[in-house]
């Protein structure tokens, strides 16, 4: 089983439950040997702490963006230790099991940090992951679906046309097939620019 709840679902009345949560590590702390880390999914985020053991011991590798899925029971956070800022800020998950389902390499730049835009178009798939570019592609996603479930309601036919871009330098090399014209014409090819006009 990959999950049985989402990250962001979990609330106090969860408590005293077994969860398997799936999500990357999007922050690790380590206090005085008890490790915590915010595990982020799609829904949203929630404290995990490794308190002892060999879960504990396996939690200190653990880097941002690991992807991971743990196991634990789902506790109210002491008094004091609670953050109302998010939703997931009265509980957390004192967790059993970690199991590490893919390491990441170093990042180029950290999700929480001032990056320029050069970087995060860059690194598209690391910018998408931050809440504010995240929740945008989201909200597309979300109206480009219900535009077309409207049109399809009223029989529209969605008809893929060509998608018209600018012409860039340093293209990818030229494409040549062969002409179909006519028949002294067959051996002869055209070159078909693909990108830019340079070719």
């Amino acid at each position: 089983m990959l999950r049985t709840h989402l990250a962001g679902s979990l609330r106090a009345e969860h408590a005293d439950q077994t969860v398997t949560l799936t999500g990357w590590v999007a922050r690790r702390r380590d206090h005085g040997g008890v490790i915590f880390i915010d595990l982020r999914d799609a829904s949203g985020v929630s404290q995990v702490v490794f308190r002892e053991g060999e879960v504990a011991e396996q939690a200190h590798r653990l880097r941002a963006e690991y992807c991971v899925r743990i196991t634990g029971s789902v506790e109210v956070r002491p008094e004091g230790n609670q953050n109302f800022e998010i939703p997931t800020g009265a509980i957390e998950v004192n967790a059993t099991t970690l199991e590490v389902l893919n390491e990441s390499a170093p990042l180029p730049f950290q999700l929480d940090d001032q990056v320029g835009e050069e970087a995060r178009l860059k690194h598209r798939y690391l910018d998408l992951r931050r809440e504010g570019p995240g929740q945008a592609i989201r909200l597309r996603s979300k109206v480009n679906a219900a535009a077309r479930e409207v049109l399809a309601h009223h029989e529209f036919v969605e008809v893929e046309t060509p998608t018209l871009t600018r012409s860039t330098p340093r293209a990818p090399a030229t494409s040549w097939f062969p002409r179909a014209c006519s028949p002294a014409a067959s051996t002869r090819c055209r070159r078909a620019r693909s990108c830019s006009s340079s070719c």
